[in-house]
């Protein structure tokens, strides 16, 4: 009887969850506010609380990245014999997902995003990767010893190493089965580790952030404020630009009418915060409402919850250079580039699911010596930044099925 009644409990919170990180975020905000600097042991419990959430959620941010990108990997290798619809979807995710890391690299500096902003924050344990010398960098892309490179924290080499152990487990078949397994395997603990973290994120959002609201005050929430409406603003220009213009250009549609079928598509992903969740949605969208055939949504929508993210492109690079500014830190054109690259690389291994980019920020931020404070404030966002991220992801997947429909001649009948 118990056991139901916990079954149904965590079901129950499950559902609700998104509601209770705002809840967390709101009283975050407010206690840091009006009551941490007059109690202080609210500063000190908040502080020991949020320091072990964060560390229970870095706990797992290097073998999670390395087991989800040798996986996607893998994956990919075994997807590339479905043909030419893959081929040409994976075209077509790769060209926008390079728009979109562009308009990434640009905008934030055009706007000069984050400046005139100061956190105060917590300094980095771990050092940002060196671009003073490309040669070096570049030589150093390959770990002399693997295990140095995930006890350093060097996220640039461990992300080089997987990819190294998911091109060759492909290349030797079905010998290399039983370490994938055990790849598999591990991904799968880590993701039911970061599960079982992400209960907590109410409260973890709570204690990480009323330190940075008591440090700071009302500057965090104007500006953090300022910073989402203008990600939003980003967010939504891209898809209705380059996925209207696919759509008509390629998939020789009205993006009106293709704007309109995929609605309800488009608003479980903002409410779910979950491309996966969205897949028999989307299918009926375009199957019913855009005439797309079932073979190539079979293929282009579930390809593309797993590997598109346009929308996380832009989150990422938005993020890292609104922190980097707000702390004070000189983010070089040559690191957002090697930051964006390696961010197309994690969005292979991202899970569809909410909460799935925190991992890929963590790493990304690592890797430009960001401070480790950025991490609560981030978390304590990501629910509003996910909401809007996977909404867009989506409706890339759905632009992706109509242009295939319009390039590609697909007969039902064979």
């Amino acid at each position: 009887m118990r056991r139901d009644k916990m079954k149904k409990f965590y079901a129950w919170y499950q559902k609700h969850i998104t509601g209770a990180i705002f809840i967390g975020l709101l009283l975050g905000i407010l206690t840091g506010l009006f009551l941490a600097d007059r109690f202080a042991p609210v500063l000190t419990v908040t502080s020991l609380l949020g320091g072990i959430y964060m560390n229970a959620l870095n706990m797992m941010i290097f073998p999670l990245v390395f087991c989800s990108v040798v996986m996607g990997i893998c994956s990919i290798g075994n997807i590339r014999t479905t043909g030419k619809i893959t081929g040409s979807a994976m075209v077509f995710f790769l060209c926008t997902t390079a728009l979109a890391s562009l308009a990434g690299l640009i905008i934030p500096r055009l706007i000069h995003l984050g400046e005139g902003v100061s956190f105060e924050m917590a300094t980095s344990d771990i050092a940002a990767t060196d671009m003073s010398n490309i040669l070096d960098t570049v030589k150093n892309l390959i770990p002399s010893n693997p295990v140095s490179a995930f006890a350093q924290g060097n996220m640039l080499q461990v992300l080089v190493f997987a990819v190294i152990i998911g091109f060759t487990l492909i290349s030797v078949g079905e010998k290399g089965q039983p370490l994938l397994n055990v790849i598999d395997s591990l991904n799968e603990v880590c993701l039911k580790i970061i599960s079982m973290i992400m209960y907590f994120t109410p409260i973890g959002v709570f204690c990480t952030i009323v330190p940075v609201v008591e440090a700071n005050g009302t500057e965090t929430i104007i500006s953090l404020a300022t910073q989402l409406i203008i990600l939003y603003l980003a967010f939504f220009i891209f898809a209705f630009v380059v996925y209207g213009i696919a759509v008509k250009v390629i998939g020789k549609e009205s993006p009106v009418k293709f704007f309109k079928t995929i609605m309800p598509a488009a608003l479980n992903a903002f409410g779910t915060c979950s491309s996966s969740a969205t897949i028999p949605i989307s299918k009926q969208c375009m199957e019913e409402g855009m005439g797309v055939s079932n073979k190539i949504t079979s293929i282009a929508i579930p390809l593309g919850a797993t590997v598109n993210m346009d929308a996380v492109s832009i989150l990422m690079s938005f993020m890292i250079m609104f922190f980097a500014n707000a702390c004070g830190i000189n983010v070089s054109v040559s690191m957002m580039v090697i930051v964006l690259l390696a961010n197309v690389l994690l969005s292979v291994g991202t899970p569809g699911v909410p909460g799935g980019a925190i991992a890929s920020f963590a790493a990304l931020a690592t890797m430009a010596g960001l401070p480790a404070g950025v991490m609560g404030v981030y978390i304590s966002i990501n629910t509003l930044c996910d909401m809007g991220a996977t909404c867009v992801n989506v409706i890339g997947d759905l632009a992706c099925c109509v242009a295939l429909k319009g390039r590609l001649k697909i007969d039902e009948n064979k």
